[in-house]
């Protein structure tokens, strides 16, 4: 399909120097079940874009060459005034173009959905969101789950080696 990326990964990004859960979560622990445990490639911002690459056409690229988006929910990425390029960018591609699936994973409680962008509440209206609990804290390398197994349910089949 001429893709290179199982998903590309949006989440909000801190810009203090202060490391969030969610900064853990999409630097250590997706890539170590999605990518280490069940074999997919993840583009993450931040890590698979390089120091020198215009980024606004770098991030239009990787999105294009994946086959399902996975945007982290938290209350930083929807009180956030100016949404990232590459969320309008990923829902762009979505919505209008039909061009990729989107995964929604839902960090922290995020109570009703008014503050989000409509599109997004659009997209939760049709699949819903996949929750992260608290207890996942405990034991968020175990790739067996309900919280793994519902967001590979939503990833594209892992292609069989010949």
């Amino acid at each position: 399909d001429g893709k290179i990326y199982d998903a590309y990964v949006i989440y909000p990004k801190t810009h203090n120097n202060e490391a969030s859960f969610v900064e853990y979560f999409v630097y250590q622990i997706m890539p170590d079940i999605l990518e280490n445990k069940c074999g997919y490639k993840l583009c993450i911002y931040g890590r698979d874009i390089y120091p020198g690459e215009d980024t606004a056409s770098a991030v239009e690229k990787r999105i294009k060459k994946s086959r399902r988006l996975i945007i982290l929910l938290t209350h930083q990425l929807i009180n956030c005034k100016e949404y990232a390029y590459d969320q309008h960018l990923a829902l762009y591609n979505a919505l209008i173009q039909n061009d990729v699936k989107v995964i929604l994973l839902e960090m922290e409680a995020i109570g009703n959905y008014e503050k989000l962008q409509e599109s997004l509440r659009f997209i939760i209206k049709q699949q819903g969101t996949v929750k992260w609990k608290e207890q996942h804290t405990v034991h968020p390398q175990s790739s067996n789950s309900k919280f793994w197994k519902q967001v590979r349910y939503h990833m594209p089949p892992r292609l069989k080696s010949t």
